[in-house]
């Protein structure tokens, strides 16, 4: 069996696991990924918020003016419905260029993929993890071939990515979890009306809704708007109205996380495409006006589970594999981030002969408690205290909602918060 002793190895090449990577390689420490799935994995659909810290991170490290097909949240519109209260926050008064960003997933994938290629760092593709054995000395990483690799500290990533997959072995329970019965139904939506780079936080009892505008042109280019739902309040679809949607994909689409009730939400996902949009529209009110056009529906399952990073001897975890968190507010990708940054920032303070020691992961973990533990217990809140109708909690989110649209130490307190992590 080879066995071979390296600085560090990153299970998960995912954009955590790149950021990890990247980051030690700016701190002098050679870092080795390996990904489960091959190279030429099919790309993930899925649509990101990316916090303006997050921007930051990236920008440090040479990536963000790499990434193409990038929306700016300059506002959030935040509200309850059947009830007072409204919410708004602005970029300006945070004074941020931004308070976010949406891109496909597939996008920041590719980027941090070839500034790893372009950084020389090592990732072995198609590598899938059996079991990390480790004690005081070092951490030893078996594969599934019956490789054994060695290094002075493992850092799992992007656990969460793969689910039940091959990481299976290395995870353990989580020391905290919910089921909230909810469940995600995420596509892109066009709306009649232009974004503005506005995005909306709508909560129901049945769980909250977000809109996030993202350049949808690509989404549209080969889909036909639902009859009925043209602009110009014609029932059929006429010549050029294609045209005339796909031009505006850019100003008009939304990515929309719909949340439901496990039930709710395979229904919902089912509806054909203009009883889909009608349905949106009486769910979340007519802001952007009418919505005109759906992708395909996906559903994933919202959960939350807290294992923290705290594995064992040499081995610390980082993003979903320390934690995975409802998508309300958009905290989870952009903690993971923070977590892969602040992980490479330590080591790099700490001496190469304690790198990767108890004291070092405990460092790290005390270091992270406050931000990790601020971003789970927020968007747990949300979600349990804005997903019911109980008429006294519906007063007093409204007020919740008065208090920070009306009182500006509070809005920016919150905003940067959601921009920033504890450190806001």
């Amino acid at each position: 069996m080879d066995e071979r002793m390296n600085d560090v190895l990153i299970v998960g090449a995912g954009p955590v696991g790149a950021v990890c990577a990247l980051a030690l390689q700016q701190q002098g420490i050679a870092a080795r990924v390996l990904e489960a799935q091959p190279a030429d994995a099919r790309a993930d659909t899925r649509t990101l918020a990316l916090s303006y810290g997050s921007r930051l991170i990236l920008d440090r490290l040479g990536v963000w003016d790499k990434i193409a097909a990038v929306t700016p949240i300059t506002r959030i519109h935040i509200s309850q419905r059947g009830a007072l209260g409204v919410a708004r926050l602005s970029a300006d008064e945070v004074k941020v260029p931004a308070l976010g960003y949406v891109l496909p997933y597939a996008t920041l994938t590719a980027a941090l993929k070839q500034a790893l290629a372009d950084a020389a760092i090592a990732v072995d593709y198609g590598v899938a993890v059996a079991r990390i054995d480790s004690d005081a000395a070092c951490a030893t990483l078996h594969t599934e071939a019956g490789e054994a690799i060695a290094a002075p500290l493992v850092v799992v990533a992007d656990g969460g990515r793969r689910g039940q997959g091959k990481l299976a072995p290395a995870a353990p329970e989580p020391k905290f979890a919910r089921d909230y019965d909810q469940t995600a139904v995420v596509c892109d939506v066009q709306t009649e009306l232009p974004h503005a780079n506005q995005a909306y936080e709508r909560f129901t009892p049945e769980g909250p809704a977000a809109l996030l505008p993202h350049d949808g042109s690509a989404t549209f280019c080969g889909l036909e708007p639902a009859k009925d739902r043209m602009p110009n309040g014609d029932r059929h679809v006429r010549q050029g109205d294609s045209d005339l949607l796909r031009a505006e994909g850019r100003e008009r689409s939304y990515a929309l996380v719909w949340s439901a009730s496990d039930a709710d939400a395979q229904r919902i996902a089912a509806l054909p495409d203009a009883a889909f949009l009608d349905a949106l529209y009486r769910h979340f009110g007519g802001r952007q006006g009418r919505f005109l056009a759906a992708s395909p529906r996906k559903t994933f399952p919202l959960k939350l589970a807290y294992t923290g990073s705290e594995a064992s001897d040499r081995v610390v975890r980082i993003g979903n594999a320390a934690q995975t968190l409802h998508p309300v507010a958009g905290q989870g990708f952009n903690l993971g981030l923070r977590d892969a940054w602040e992980l490479a920032s330590l080591c790099g303070d700490t001496p190469r002969e304690a790198l990767g020691g108890h004291a070092m992961l405990a460092a790290y973990a005390r270091g992270r408690r406050l931000d990790v533990m601020g971003g789970v217990g927020f968007t747990d809140f949300l979600v349990r205290v804005f997903s019911n109708d109980v008429a006294p909690l519906r007063h007093a989110r409204g007020l919740g909602l008065l208090a920070l649209e009306v009182f500006p130490p509070l809005k920016t307190f919150v905003a940067r918060r959601m921009i920033f992590g504890a450190r806001g």
